[in-house]
């Protein structure tokens, strides 16, 4: 007879049927930035104009027109967009999820909105969770913004009883993939021809962090926020 895994614990059992499919909204809050369940009448305008390629001043720190292309949605399944109505309209389908949460994620000093980032594909009943369509304006890149924003909702999801946290990327996004193997993430390998986006075919590379590696990462997300 083929040998099979151990059954789970009931304590494992259990939260499989008490987990609901759609994330609950929590609010995250940690040393530099917040983490807000998006709300689309607050938050869509001022997420179209951190990252449509407009110049930005904000709290003294300048930042030149940009390619919002090059610097944001290459990479993203839409964008740039060319009105807030668009952007809106991307962002209804996240906040609508019905196995997800989008959350807006906010700077603690100044105020400001600076990104995205949202629980995926939700899966109870596996535990897992993954974390994706995340971008961030350029006035947020190179800080300690995503690195932070990542922490919280992994800490957020495992503390919840989740085994398994994922993050995938195009293959050929190489600043999605040194994130996640600088924040404790293991690459698993890339599933070809996964997804056309954007009339191109997308190879899509596969991330993970299971609980059990938690611990480690979490020390070694908490040293990298220190610096």
């Amino acid at each position: 007879m083929l040998p099979l895994n151990p059954i789970l614990p009931d304590d494992v059992q259990a939260l499989r049927d008490t987990l609901p499919v759609k994330p609950a909204a929590d609010t995250l809050t940690g040393r530099f930035v917040t983490l807000r369940p998006t709300d689309l009448e607050r938050d869509a305008e001022v997420l179209y104009q951190i990252s449509n390629g407009s110049a930005l001043d904000i709290n003294g720190k300048h930042i030149p027109a940009y390619d919002a292309d090059e610097m944001i949605w290459r990479f993203m399944f839409s964008g740039p967009f060319e009105s807030s109505e668009g952007m809106r309209a991307y962002m209804k389908g996240q906040v609508d999820a019905p196995n997800g949460l989008a959350y807006t994620v906010v700077n603690n000093v100044s105020g400001q909105v600076v990104g995205v980032i949202n629980y995926l594909n939700n899966a109870p009943k596996d535990l897992k969770i993954e974390l994706g369509s995340i971008w961030y304006s350029p006035i947020a890149q190179r800080t300690h913004t995503n690195l932070e924003a990542t922490y919280l909702t992994l800490k957020h999801a495992f503390g919840l009883g989740y085994r398994r946290l994922e993050w995938k990327c195009h293959s050929l996004n190489e600043r999605s993939r040194k994130s996640a193997l600088r924040m404790g993430f293991s690459y698993e390998g890339t599933q070809d021809a996964h997804m056309i986006v954007k009339g191109r075919n997308r190879d899509t590379a596969w991330f993970r962090i299971l609980a059990d590696e938690w611990p480690s990462v979490q020390a070694r997300q908490e040293a990298l926020l220190a610096q």
